[in-house]
């Protein structure tokens, strides 16, 4: 962290151990702290730089004692050459428009939101959320946020996604889609690939994904974007050198933390 672009202390809290919501068994920890005031943003671009998340107005990282299995990861978009896969798709969705939006809640938004939390996570308590959840989760920001809202040629809202604007990428906080388009269009892929090429668009270097965690199945899907960075130890290094390293997180680590 610059300690030299930020004037005041900051404070950091531990939580109570919680059980993991990604992996079955084990507890998670996370360090917290507050992103509110006039330092928000180079704050949060030095904890973004560590592998912390935000969510709302609260920066985060795992701190599980017992394991390491979060793993956070970057894209590097000048480097990305798209395989005949993520080719397909991309054609597959061809008819989709995104659109850089205000972050603002609307009914629209809520709807798709909700269907997609009860198609894909009924059991979670995103699941539970109303629309006062939805509009603090979307608008609740201390820091550059922008909602991205995919239409389709008859401007129904097909999908949209949550991020964060950094000086050297974008970072992408939540997405959702429409559950009932057929599963070979691999929307969830799709919105990384339209962030990957917006990041590039905008003469930037990274797309932040979050946590990679190589036993589950919602967030091991991200090593599948090369190439790929990772946060250890060392600082970024590239994933594949993740295993190999001495000094950072070992790949397919059983463990719990947050993502």
């Amino acid at each position: 962290m610059n300690q030299g672009q930020l004037h005041r202390p900051h404070f950091f809290f531990t939580t109570a151990p919680m059980p993991c919501p990604y992996l079955e068994g084990p507890m998670e920890r996370k360090l917290l702290t507050d992103l509110t005031g006039p330092e928000a943003e180079p704050l949060h671009e030095a904890l973004s730089r560590a592998g912390f998340r935000r969510s709302h107005t609260i920066a985060y990282a795992p701190v599980c004692p017992d394991c390491q299995a979060c793993v956070p990861v970057r894209i590097r978009v000048r480097d990305f050459h798209p395989g005949r896969t993520f080719r397909k798709l991309w054609t597959a969705n061809a008819g989709l428009t995104g659109a850089l939006t205000p972050a603002r809640a609307n009914v629209e938004q809520f709807h798709l939101f909700s269907h997609y939390q009860q198609a894909r996570h009924g059991d979670s308590d995103m699941a539970l959320m109303g629309f006062f959840d939805y509009r603090s989760m979307i608008e609740d920001s201390p820091i550059r946020t922008s909602l991205v809202e995919f239409r389709d040629p008859s401007g129904l809202l097909r999908a949209a996604c949550l991020l964060d604007h950094l000086s050297d990428g974008l970072s992408a906080v939540y997405s959702f889609f429409d559950t009932t388009l057929p599963a070979q269009r691999s929307l969830g892929t799709w919105i990384v690939l339209w962030l990957i090429e917006e990041t590039r668009r905008q003469g930037l270097d990274y797309v932040y994904l979050g946590y990679w965690i190589a036993k589950s199945p919602k967030m091991a899907y991200k090593e599948r974007f090369h190439p790929l960075e990772a946060f250890g130890r060392q600082g970024w290094v590239p994933f594949d050198e993740l295993e190999s390293s001495p000094d950072s997180t070992p790949r397919g680590n059983a463990g719990a933390s947050p993502a």
